[in-house]
Order: structure tokens, then sequence, then C-alpha cells
């Protein structure tokens, strides 16, 4: 890892959240801040809906595919962050960061599925991003 910030965004299929934070940073601090991702379980693929929501405002995932945290990561990133509240990650010996995690909105609960929830979803993450990226200075 390099001097500058680094982040670790964490869901469990980093299909999804993870992707949608990472991707959203990458977009607003581009190489500011060393920017990864993993899942307690990963998925084969993204999802579909948050590639597309992601689209929808100008930003690609190319190249990017669900895969596990690394451990060496998750020692050494300056901020950990879990999406939603079904990720469960123990500490690790010399963690340099707490482990905080974002309830994010969840529009299922509701009855919102589909395009409208994955955009709904992308826009909480993105204002939380946001948030992120100023406390880091990198915004």
């Amino acid at each position: 890892m390099s001097s500058k910030p680094s982040v670790l965004f964490i869901c469990v299929h980093n299909a999804g959240k993870s992707q949608t934070a990472e991707a959203l940073m990458r977009h607003i601090a581009g190489d500011k801040v060393d920017i990864y991702s993993g899942g307690t379980g990963p998925d084969e693929n993204l999802a579909g809906d948050a590639v597309v929501a992601l689209a929808e405002i100008g930003i690609g995932v190319e190249g990017q595919f669900p895969k596990a945290i690394d451990p060496e990561v998750l020692r050494k990133a300056d901020r950990v962050v879990i999406l939603g509240d079904q990720a469960k990650v123990a500490p690790v010996e010399g963690m340099k960061a707490e482990i905080e995690t974002w309830l994010t909105v969840e529009p299922a609960e509701q009855g919102i599925h589909g395009a409208e929830r994955a955009n709904l979803v992308r826009d909480d993450i993105y204002a939380r991003v946001k948030q992120l990226a100023a406390e880091l200075g990198v915004a």
C-alpha cells in the first residue's frame, strides 16, 4: 500500500454494494486514494442491476469482478467499511482501522425492486462515499 489513503469496501457477495462504493470512490477521487473491495462469500458475477445503475450516471465497472476480502488489505486499510448488515467480518490482529458499518437503504423492504431499487441504493451509497472522500481529503 502507498502513502495515499486507502479504503476497503465490503459486502457479502462483492457483486453490488461494495462494487458500487468502489466504483463511486474511483469516480470521485481517481488515483488520490487506493480503493479495494471484497466479499465474505463472493458471487460469480457483478449484480446486473448495480452495473446498469452505475452506467446510468456514466460510471463503468469494466474489468471488475467479485473477489474475496484480501486479509493484507483488511489489515492495512485506513478505512474499512461494511455496506449493509449482512456481511460479518472479524477484526484481524494488527488492523490499522476500525471496522465501520454503513446501514444502507434497502428499498426491497418497502416492496421496491428492479431498477428503482438499484438506483435508490446507488444514490444512498454515492452520498456516503462523497462524505468519506471529503473526510479523507480526496474529494
